[in-house]
């Protein structure tokens, strides 16, 4: 036994073992990562494109006539892990403005945008029997503009009647504010360089739309639409009184018969 445990003792020791052994190591390791770096250059994954091209503020279709497949190498994917490598990411998802996906063009997370980020998508969201009114409004009427798309208002509006005297109340209640825009239309929060608060998108019936067009034709009566946060309250001063909204619909109506009509073709 110890003759053998001198015999590796000298095997080991010997310069030329050693330098043998080091060698077989060094073979072992290039052999590793070279094969390690052939894998990654010959394996494949397969990538959706869009087969026909996907516009602008378009919603990305993803049945088997729209989405195909190519392969890709992982080495290709390494270096730009923007492109979308699992159809699943694309479920529910727009093209963002000021971009498009070319027809056999590969979608890039970065040109992918959920529907609210879409200003254009606002007419997607319109319920049925609904149409789209724009009230104007400034940073005091909004709360210091803290007004934003997917909160719920109530429309107040005051007057002041033949009398003198103002008159008020809620005009339309629990409304859905759908877009939120600056003086030049920009959205907001979505769009960064936007301003203060100068519109307020929501969605009406065609009663309250004619209603609301027709606000803006009486003269004389110094008629105010304003917006009041759902669960909020409004009060006008001592003495004023607070009417039904049956009432104010009444009123304007019976008004602008007198001082103006509407134009049918009139848009907001």
């Amino acid at each position: 036994m110890g003759s053998l445990v001198n015999g590796i003792k000298k095997f080991v020791g010997n310069k030329n073992t050693v330098t043998i052994l080091a060698v077989i190591a060094g073979i072992i390791v290039l052999w590793y990562f070279y094969t390690y770096r052939v894998n990654q250059a010959i394996t494949t994954i397969k990538v959706p494109y869009s087969v026909k091209g996907v516009d602008a503020n378009k919603k990305i279709e993803t049945d088997s006539e729209s989405i195909k497949y190519k392969e890709l190498n992982k080495t290709v994917l390494k270096d730009n892990n923007d492109i979308v490598t699992n159809v699943s990411e694309l479920n529910g998802k727009y093209v963002c403005k000021r971009t498009s996906i070319p027809a056999n063009g590969f979608f890039y997370k970065s040109q992918l945008c959920d529907v609210q980020e879409l200003p254009s998508s606002i007419w997607n969201e319109i319920p049925e029997n609904k149409s789209i009114y724009t009230l104007s409004v400034n940073s005091l009427t909004t709360y210091a503009d803290s007004l934003m798309p997917g909160d719920h208002i109530d429309l107040y509006m005051s007057a002041v009647d033949d009398e003198g005297k103002i008159i008020y109340g809620k005009l339309i209640e629990n409304i859905e504010i759908l877009r939120v825009r600056d003086s030049q239309n920009r959205d907001i929060p979505w769009d960064s360089t936007a301003g203060a608060s100068a519109y307020l998108l929501f969605a009406v019936e065609e009663e309250f739309l004619t209603i609301l067009k027709s606000s803006n034709l009486v003269k004389g009566y110094s008629i105010s639409v304003f917006p009041v946060a759902r669960g909020g309250s409004y009060s006008q001063g001592t003495g004023d009184a607070e009417v039904s909204s049956q009432f104010l619909k009444k009123f304007i109506m019976s008004n602008v018969e007198t001082h103006g009509k509407i134009d049918e073709n009139e848009t907001d």
